[in-house]
């Protein structure tokens, strides 16, 4: 009897705990052009008597939201505080393959990574995130995540709600599993506590007017049916690359992992109520990570899968707590926005086809992976695709799985032509660099082009957005062939940097230029393109200015793209890269 009564008083506990309101939480702004983040281990108490570890950027847990203006050059100096390798990734911009944070810009432990770039995108809201191979679901779920919100002229000339914490609120949605010990899990359908901005059971003070909300799936797997309860309706007015032609009012919005909206809702004359927002997962289809059947098969499933009470229900996400209206408020949402120019298939230049499959085939092959796609599985030395500068391309997604796809492509934004042959859904056709690929024979075209920059060594990835099948090996890179045609980019840690000759190299000794910006104590070390180091030198007591060395590759060496850091009395100064032959 004593163990049934401790089992219910348990129970009983864990159900107060959740339904306790706690206030969302609203993550601290940092502008400007030059960005010091601190990623750094810690902690937090989600439930009483227990201390969860976390990631985060200068703070705990998430990071702080970064507001950049279009046009402006920044930096962004990274300090890896975690005791382990990283990366950062800002998801959705458009920058050079050096500083896009993919898989290939390990930052290593104590290190600083200083990627400097012009901002070439348009007013919209955008996120950065760990990208280490085989690492990133368990590095995102630990913490690490931020928004990037980016202002524009055009943008601006709207009336819109934009005073950030007040009516315009960075909205990013997770669903977590925690083990007994109140650990985070990684790779498991248990994902059955929902956090709101690293929150649980939160509650958001709202005012009695037009308020924005920038919507961010940052989740592992989970596909959200987001919308408010008594079927209230709001208006879109942005996806993931910027805003829309003109607000779409609509009462439910499907946001895939990876994926961003931007959502106006009214909540004139609602003073003193309280509203939910709420996902409709019941409604989702077979085939979807968050259904009651996450295959569009009749057999297979995940493992799990039917015990977590999230997949196939409607639950609430977010209470909104209406209060009195703010001085000067937005009333009214206005019916058109700003301007899109697709791309046109008159200029297309080339096609190419991207088939996603299980490795192994079968109920359950079919439904939990590892996927692959074209017949192959993530390798860091090997380039899948070689795309021509300034190409207009379209790109023809078919997946085989049981499972929906959300695909992601670094580098570009592009316009959906279609899918499963239908035209999108009209708030499916502005800027996307995220789209859900059906299932079972399911296809997805969209066009892009791919502007600006090329690099012949270092890749830009496109793969499956749930990070636990990006991390099992579903994903592929691409080099952009060509001379670049912006000019205002550092590739490292500039304004000094490394320059590295012959490259490509069929030798192993290179010649390395080294620009120092004061005296001191230089280290150059090699690693390969997982990030781990094959040798290091040491030269002690080196003068301001540019020096030349000489670096002996180790002879184990073979075919591939290998790093170099040049790091100065501790801290990095410069990064190149050699092709070995």
């Amino acid at each position: 009897m004593n163990r049934i009564y401790i089992s219910l008083l348990f129970v009983f506990l864990i159900s107060s705990i959740l339904s306790a309101q706690n206030p969302l939480a609203i993550p601290p702004v940092l502008s400007g052009t030059a960005f010091e983040l601190n990623l750094q281990n810690g902690s937090r108490t989600f439930f009483p008597g227990f201390t969860t570890s976390t990631m985060g950027v200068n703070g705990d847990l998430l990071g702080p939201t970064l507001v950049l203006n279009a046009g402006d050059v920044v930096t962004m100096n990274v300090h890896n505080n975690l005791g382990e390798e990283t990366t950062i990734h800002w998801h959705g911009m458009h920058v050079s393959a050096v500083n896009d944070g993919g898989p290939h810009t390990v930052i290593e432990p104590g290190t600083t990574w200083s990627p400097q770039f012009e901002v070439l995108d348009k007013a919209g809201t955008y996120w950065y995130h760990p990208h280490l191979h085989e690492k990133t679901a368990e590095q995102v779920t630990n913490g690490i995540t931020g928004f990037i919100i980016v202002k524009d002229p055009e943008e601006a000339a709207l009336d819109l709600p934009r005073t950030y914490g007040v009516d315009d609120f960075p909205i990013v949605l997770q669903s977590r599993a925690f083990d007994a010990d109140k650990q985070f899990i990684v790779e498991t359908a248990a994902d059955d506590i929902m956090m709101v901005n690293g929150t649980l059971n939160a509650y958001l003070e709202a005012p009695a007017q037009v308020v924005r909300l920038r919507l961010l799936n940052g989740s592992t797997n989970r596909t959200y049916n987001i919308g408010f309860e008594n079927n209230l309706s709001f208006s879109q007015i942005g996806s993931d690359g910027g805003l829309l032609d003109a607000s779409l009012y609509m009462s439910r919005l499907r946001l895939s992992p990876g994926e961003r909206a931007e959502v106006l809702v009214n909540l004139g004359g609602m003073e003193g109520q309280s509203i939910q927002l709420m996902s409709y997962a019941s409604e989702l289809e077979s085939g979807i990570y968050g259904a009651a059947n996450p295959t569009a098969m009749p057999m297979g499933n995940i493992n799990g899968y039917a015990f977590n009470p999230l997949n196939g229900s409607d639950f609430n996400i977010l209470q909104i707590n209406v209060g009195s209206a703010t001085d000067n408020p937005v009333t009214s949402i206005p019916a058109t926005l700003v301007s899109n120019t697709p791309y046109s298939v008159v200029d297309v230049q080339a096609t190419r086809s991207l088939l996603f499959q299980p490795q192994q085939m079968g109920p359950t092959g079919m439904v939990n992976g590892p996927f692959v796609i074209n017949g192959a599985t993530f390798n860091m030395n090997v380039i899948n695709l070689e795309v021509p500068l300034n190409n207009t391309e379209i790109w023809e997604l078919t997946n085989m799985t049981a499972i929906s796809h959300p695909f992601h492509i670094h580098d570009v934004q592009f316009y959906i032509l279609d899918i499963n042959g239908a035209s999108p859904p009209a708030n499916m056709r502005g800027r996307k660099d995220v789209v859900m690929v059906p299932p079972m024979g399911g296809t997805v075209r969209f066009i892009t082009k791919f502007e600006d920059f090329a690099d012949p060594d270092v890749p830009f990835m496109y793969h499956c957005h749930m990070l636990s099948h990006e991390d099992d090996g579903m994903m592929g890179q691409f080099l952009v062939i060509g001379n670049p045609t912006a000019s205002r980019e550092s590739q490292g840690t500039a304004p000094y940097g490394l320059e590295v000759y012959p490259n490509p190299v069929g030798v192993k000794t290179v010649q390395m230029n080294i620009n120092l910006p004061e005296a001191g104590n230089l280290e150059v070390a090699i690693h390969d393109a997982t990030g781990r180091m094959l040798s290091s030198l040491d030269f002690e007591e080196k003068s301001v200015g540019l020096h030349t060395f000489e670096l002996k590759l180790p002879e184990e060496l073979y075919t591939g793209i290998y790093l170099i850091n040049a790091r100065l009395n501790g801290q990095t100064i410069g990064t190149g890269k050699v092709v070995v032959k």
